[in-house]
């Protein structure tokens, strides 16, 4: 067995170990510019899915309650996908693999510091999240958002901030909350809104002398 295997921390999936070697060292033989896209399109991506995400739901604002009430919770189920990961991350505290597998060069230049661990990775949890609702708020664009999630979740790969199976968690951890909260309380807040947009019921007046 080799010696970078034996090093490995028990909680790292071997396949997902031998697929980031993979695309680590293929990312490192692309040409300079390619390497360059990559380093920016990999944060650049989650601006783009915020900005399809805002477009879809500032069309939602114009139609029903259950429209208005869908934009309104899309963002809440984003930061709580968000959230979510972040307290998986700290409980699992997985090492990075560009501090575990230090002999590989990394498209991304450096390292998160000690601290910020891996699993799941945040940046696809938020694309899985963003991606997701922005398909629920609207098929078009949402058929634009899906495709680029799942490019922005293989760049964490590709730049060697992720080991594979921390993007595939994070994109279905996004997918699976952003969804599951919009379904369940656009419902609840679109009643709300149809209450305060009417008012609350008048009351009727007893007749004078009435006993």
């Amino acid at each position: 067995m080799t010696s970078w295997m034996v090093d490995l921390p028990q909680d790292v999936p071997r396949v997902s170990v031998e697929w980031y070697r993979d695309i680590v060292e293929f990312a490192d033989r692309t040409p300079e510019p390619v390497q360059w896209f990559a380093a920016h399109f990999t944060e650049g991506s989650v601006v783009l899915l915020g900005l399809l995400f805002l477009l879809a739901a500032w069309r939602r604002f114009g139609g029903t309650s259950r429209d208005r009430a869908a934009a309104l919770v899309a963002p809440v189920a984003v930061v709580l996908a968000y959230g979510l990961s972040e307290w998986i991350k700290i409980l699992v505290d997985q090492e990075r693999p560009c501090r575990a597998l230090a002999d590989l060069t990394i498209v991304a230049g450096h390292c998160p510091p000690t601290g910020d661990w891996s699993f799941p990775s945040n940046h696809s949890t938020i694309a899985g999240a963003l991606a997701a609702t922005t398909l629920v708020l609207g098929l078009r664009l949402g058929l634009l958002a899906v495709p680029l999630a799942l490019l922005a979740a293989f760049s964490r790969t590709f730049v060697g901030v992720h080991y594979p199976h921390d993007v595939v968690a994070g994109v279905l951890l996004g997918t699976l909350v952003g969804t599951v909260l919009l379904m369940t309380l656009s419902g609840p807040v679109a009643r709300l809104l149809d209450r305060r947009r009417t008012g609350p019921p008048a009351q009727t007046r007893t007749p004078t002398g009435a006993r």
